[in-house]
């Protein structure tokens, strides 16, 4: 049933407070992705201020990020039925409540299962990040948007553990991770209060229809099935639906549980410490499932309800090849940081704040980039993503001979800063711009849920890479030492960023050909 836009949705003009909208997004997003990166250098202080054994603090890192995946679509869908704004708020109050009783935990399980629900909150407000930056901004103004989101992201992810070295420092081993958690709390109350301020009051109700395109976004649809995409999205995607007289949008329950089970199961044996043979037997079980969910959403639309992911977003180039590029970019450049700090600090027996000073430098490159990226995303489209994708090839590289020449000749090891000054390009340029590409040709009524799969693919990709990575790095350093570890997992990251530059070269000559 094709519903009538609203008028404030009919009109061009975006809102006007869009960019206090936007500050209050990324103020989110900085506290999100710090609490994150900040675990990663305070374990050994939770380990010791919990007497904590290796299983408690395998699952602080992985119980976070097994619920963060889970509900990654789920949330996504349900802001854009619901509202976004709610979704979001709900997101906050968790998150920060979360990190009182992660910051407050007497003993390892009840610091567990505040990560469990830390994890819910950031998967709740993450996609109506996106959500709502498709809905406030368009045309070049949503790629610097992402921009701006793309500079929080790098500056957050190298910035964390720098801030959790420096706590521990001025608080202790024995309780200076306890204040990590707990400098969430005034920054999630400020949110929260913004939020309620500034948001305008339709993002606190269901998502209407798309707002009128730019005339400069209009042109920017070339390929025919995108054109179908973009033409009329407060109706189903295509005219086949439109013809069914598809029903009002519901949150189509059993579709989101089979998804979720589906990503637990497949994330799983790659996040759980030491996973037994009954564990990887889950691989195939969620295989099994999402299948099973990919029936589930067709047959739901064929009985002309609307899916929570309508599969024709698949059909669309620039979102297929962009989620692909995400998954698999996230899965191989991830694990840089992880190793480098292994090296670092097991290796080199360096301290966690200068592994952190180690990243900074990279941190505020991809700050700069990303801001650079964003505004000429629209111009350059994937060439900006290959040539990041080519600049992580240069730091990979170059991170080796730094390793190699410190091992061998005494080369000082801080040059390793320089070579990771490359890694910090390839972040700038290919996360935020992919996903300004990605999200381009999507309808705003699918916003969140599209946003919502885009995310869940970094995870699961993250989540392999870490465990592929890691285990062959372990398996190298047993037979060898650390430098042929380090060595190793890099030409591993390399091998695959390798297929990610493919997936985007076929992507350009498919953008040339219409």
């Amino acid at each position: 049933m094709t519903s009538t836009p609203s008028a404030p949705d009919a009109v061009a003009e975006p809102d006007p407070g869009r960019w206090r909208i936007l500050a209050v997004l990324l103020t989110t997003m900085f506290m999100s992705l710090v609490g994150v990166s900040v675990v990663n250098v305070v374990l050994p202080s939770i380990q010791t201020g919990l007497h904590a054994d290796d299983t408690d603090i395998q699952w602080v890192l992985s119980g976070y990020a097994l619920t963060f995946g889970v509900v990654l679509v789920a949330a996504g869908r349900a802001g854009d039925i619901v509202g976004r704004a709610p979704i979001f708020l709900a997101g906050v109050v968790i998150f920060t409540l979360s990190s009182v009783g992660a910051g407050l935990a007497p003993d390892p399980l009840t610091l567990n299962i505040a990560r469990f629900i830390q994890g819910l909150g950031s998967g709740l407000l993450n996609p109506q990040v996106v959500g709502m930056i498709q809905h406030n901004f368009r045309g070049r103004e949503r790629g610097r948007a992402y921009g701006a989101l793309g500079s929080v992201v790098g500056v957050s992810v190298a910035i964390g553990p720098l801030i959790g070295g420096l706590i521990i420092q001025l608080f202790g081993a024995e309780t200076g991770w306890r204040w990590t958690f707990l400098v969430n709390v005034p920054v999630g109350v400020l949110v929260a209060i913004l939020a309620l301020l500034w948001f305008p009051r339709p993002l606190f109700t269901r998502v209407p229809a798309a707002p009128a395109r730019h005339p400069e976004e209009r042109a920017e649809t070339s390929p025919p099935v995108e054109a179908e995409l973009v033409v009329e999205p407060d109706v189903a995607i295509t005219g086949r639906a439109r013809r069914r007289g598809t029903r009002d949008r519901d949150l189509d329950p059993v579709g989101a549980l089979l998804l979720g089970v589906a990503v637990l199961a497949l994330l799983l044996p790659f996040v759980q410490g030491n996973p037994t043979i009954w564990t990887w037997l889950l691989l195939p079980a969620g295989l099994a499932l999402m299948a099973a969910w990919v029936a589930w959403e067709k047959g739901y639309r064929a009985r002309g309800r609307s899916p929570m992911v309508d599969l024709d977003l698949f059909r669309t180039g620039s979102f297929t090849y962009g989620t692909l590029i995400a998954g698999l970019y996230f899965l191989g450049v991830t694990s840089v940081w992880v190793l480098v700090a292994l090296y670092l600090q097991n290796g080199l027996h360096m301290t966690a704040l200068d592994t952190g000073l180690m990243g900074l430098p990279a941190a505020l490159t991809s700050a700069v980039v990303s801001n650079w990226a964003g505004k000429r995303v629209m111009d350059y489209g994937r060439k900006i993503v290959i040539g990041g994708i080519v600049a992580s090839f240069v730091g990979l590289g170059l991170s080796v001979l730094v390793i190699q020449l410190n091992a061998h000749t005494g080369f000082p090891i801080w040059w390793l800063a320089l070579a990771l000054l490359f890694i910090g390009v390839a972040q700038g340029a290919v996360i935020s711009p992919n996903q300004t590409l990605t999200l381009t040709d999507v309808p705003l009524r699918y916003s969140g849920s599209a946003g919502g799969v885009l995310q869940t693919g970094q995870r699961i990709g993250t989540a392999v890479g870490l465990a592929l990575v890691t285990a062959i790095f372990f398996a190298t350093l047993a037979a060898s030492d650390w430098q042929g570890a380090f060595t190793t997992g890099f030409a591993v990251i390399a091998g695959v960023v390798l297929i990610t530059l493919f997936v985007a070269l076929a992507d350009e000559r498919r953008r040339r050909r219409i």
